[in-house]
């Protein structure tokens, strides 16, 4: 797992992530016709992309590498911890926690 957001509710947490996106509250995030999450600053977007799977407990989200290129190390750092932070800043009260993976793990295509 990439990053892993343990909720009573993970499609109902995914859906309020991409409303909020879309509603213009979370700036610095895209979500394309994939369903998948960018983080969209000029510096990281298209670096990589965050494809979410749910699971009974959790809200599981896998990083995706660019057709032409892997994920480097400071790419993969930057979308894991931006991503947390975004969670803490606008979904606090709708997980219990979260975390990432220092390496890649199955289901990350990097």
């Amino acid at each position: 797992m990439s990053i892993r957001i343990l909720t009573t509710n993970p499609n109902a947490l995914l859906q309020a992530i991409k409303k909020s996106i879309s509603d213009g509250h979370v700036e610095t995030w895209q979500v394309d016709k994939e369903g998948d999450f960018t983080h969209s600053p000029i510096q990281w977007r298209n670096k990589a992309w965050l494809r979410p799977s749910l699971d009974a407990t959790a809200l599981v989200m896998y990083i995706i590498r660019p057709q032409d290129r892997n994920v480097s190390k400071e790419v993969y750092a930057v979308y894991h911890g931006r991503f947390i932070e975004m969670m803490m800043a606008h979904f606090d009260s709708s997980f219990s926690s979260a975390n990432a993976s220092a390496m890649p793990q199955h289901g990350d295509r990097v």
